[in-house]
């Protein structure tokens, strides 16, 4: 079976093309709009990367990593930050959360399977 993806953005533009991309190369893809339906969607299941957005509405990405670190079941789970933000003190912020890795948007679907492939192999 595929390794399956988590993808939290609250543009549903963005959510298909980060499923769109993650699925043609044969992952399972769930999506959620923010870090509080992200939280809902994940219940019971099992992912192999979350990726998130940083500003959402309900809860923004960076609480989302750190809530996700302090669920046993997510607390080894690659996540990784999909963002317009590209200030350090940002990418710090979320590192400090436990995020794994960090992508500035506009991505290239190459780069994003690339990474993807990287932190879950």
């Amino acid at each position: 079976m595929g390794k399956c993806v988590l993808a939290v953005d609250d543009s549903k533009t963005m959510r298909d093309m980060v499923s769109f991309t993650l699925r043609g190369a044969g992952y399972t893809v769930l999506e959620a709009e923010n870090g509080v339906a992200a939280l809902r969607t994940i219940q019971g299941q099992k992912v192999d990367v979350i990726i998130t957005d940083v500003n959402m509405p309900e809860m923004d990405g960076i609480t989302l990593v750190r809530k996700l670190r302090g669920l046993p079941a997510h607390a080894g789970t690659p996540i990784l930050i999909l963002t317009t933000e590209s200030e350090q003190a940002k990418k710090d912020a979320g590192r400090s959360a436990g995020a794994t890795g960090w992508i500035v948007k506009p991505f290239s679907p190459e780069k994003l399977l690339q990474i993807v492939a990287k932190v879950c192999p």
